[in-house]
């Protein structure tokens, strides 16, 4: 089942549209009698170069959006760990640890939420650094000495930074015209090489000529699809996406 998941998710109906075009490009092409030796070497340079490239730099994005959000959670612990080992009060440990879980709740919000309510997820991540950043005053009340007190509010602050860094892979993605410049040769390559598909149909069994233009459109679209999925990690279509543990930490943070 997974499988066939993952299948779903790379060959959809823009798979099988680009085939039915591409079929019926070549059938027109062997009723018309007409036949092309066009380079394969195009496809390398306009096509699958540019695709590749583009994967890669999405996944390179993902891993790091993967690194920058292991950095939130640990310092979401070392904030939790300092009102459990720091102080002795439970009343204090406790809010703490609501006003975490908010926090990353509200994390999850905003790289979750679609654009016409990002600007309001944006806003109440930043109102809950601040209830937070406000929450750590408490230490002094509990006699913390003033060392680790910076020590706690330099955590206020790395938080502030992996946010940043994560709206930025949110907001900028690979370039607006390499991805068109890819989607017109991607959908429309299989449909033009139709001539070359009837050039080559003589080297085939019959029947088994149009087995290249299916092949080229189902390898194509697959790749534009993969990286599609890619381009925005934390939209939880694609299988690859980030997941925001959220409950998991919970968990976490109650068993300590």
């Amino acid at each position: 089942m997974k499988i066939l998941k993952s299948l779903y998710l790379i060959i959809n109906y823009k798979t099988f549209i680009v085939t039915a075009l591409a079929l019926g490009s070549t059938y027109t092409c062997r009723i018309l009698d007409l036949k092309a030796d066009f380079p394969l070497t195009i496809i390398g340079i306009a096509i699958v170069f540019p695709v590749v490239f583009s994967i890669d730099s999405a996944y390179k994005r993902r891993e790091r959006a993967l690194a920058l959000l292991a950095d939130f959670k640990s310092h979401l612990l070392s904030i939790f760990y300092a009102s459990r080992d720091w102080v002795d009060s439970e009343g204090f440990e406790q809010e703490v640890k609501g006003q975490l879980l908010e926090t990353y709740s509200s994390l999850r919000s905003l790289f979750t939420a679609n654009s016409d309510h990002m600007k309001d997820s944006e806003q109440k991540i930043f109102d809950n650094i601040s209830k937070l950043s406000q929450m750590l005053m408490g230490f002094r009340s509990l006699g913390l000495p003033s060392g680790e007190l910076s020590r706690a509010n330099q955590y206020i602050s790395k938080l502030v930074v992996s946010i940043e860094n994560l709206k930025v892979i949110l907001h900028y993605r690979t370039p607006i015209t390499l991805r068109a410049y890819s989607k017109v040769f991607i959908y429309t390559f299989p449909i033009i090489y139709g001539p070359y598909f009837e050039y080559v149909a003589e080297q085939y069994s019959n029947g088994l000529q149009y087995m290249m233009p299916v092949m080229f459109s189902f390898i194509l679209i697959s790749l534009d699809n993969i990286q599609g999925h890619l381009e925005n990690p934390f939209d939880q279509v694609g299988e690859d996406d980030i997941k925001f543990d959220v409950e998991e930490f919970s968990e976490m943070i109650e068993e300590d």
